[in-house]
């Protein structure tokens, strides 16, 4: 079965110009320097802002 009319090429990359993936946006923990989302608690140290920090348990090998 055939396409009833050719969809051009620009026509079809106006309808999928909003399919594009939006990059992951990181910051740098203050207490430690490594990569966490904002407004989240770090997963190495547990820091969260200057009057809250998160309780990490270490594992155990």
């Amino acid at each position: 079965m055939l396409p009833v009319q050719k969809i051009s090429k620009s026509r079809k990359r106006k309808r999928r110009s909003h399919h594009a993936l939006t990059p992951i946006h990181y910051v740098r923990c203050p207490q430690c320097g490594n990569a966490k989302l904002p407004h989240c608690a770090c997963d190495n140290c547990g820091y969260v802002n200057p009057s809250l920090a998160l309780q990490i348990k270490e594992e155990s090998k």
